[in-house]
């Protein structure tokens, strides 16, 4: 999720990770207004940073992707290469030990 800060006409004129002035507006981070804003700004800072933000649920996505897979025998996890073996054991040891129960605010952005 990002800050938004409009001028008077309405249009965007900053886009923040935290609400540093009064009025901004809460908005997700891969909306079609952000995004015009910044392939109009011409940043590569900011577009890459709006990219990065949204790593954390692509990874979760494919996190859920591949074990569905894997339980329904479609691709084995050993097929993997190892290092991405390894990763998604770690993810999933640390995820069990947080419990099914534990809410991650990036998993329900």
């Amino acid at each position: 999720m990002l800050y938004v800060e409009r001028d008077q006409k309405g249009k965007i004129v900053a886009v923040r990770r935290e609400a540093d002035t009064p009025g901004m507006e809460l908005k997700e981070a891969v909306d079609d207004e952000i995004l015009e804003f910044l392939l109009h700004e011409k940043t590569n800072d900011s577009i890459i940073h709006i990219l990065a933000s949204t790593d954390v649920g692509v990874m979760r996505i494919l996190e859920d992707l591949i074990n569905l897979l894997v339980s329904k025998n479609i691709i084995m996890s050993t097929e993997l290469p190892h290092d991405a073996q390894i990763k998604l054991r770690q993810r999933q040891q640390i995820r069990q030990k947080l419990g099914t129960e534990t809410l991650i605010v990036d998993d329900i952005i």
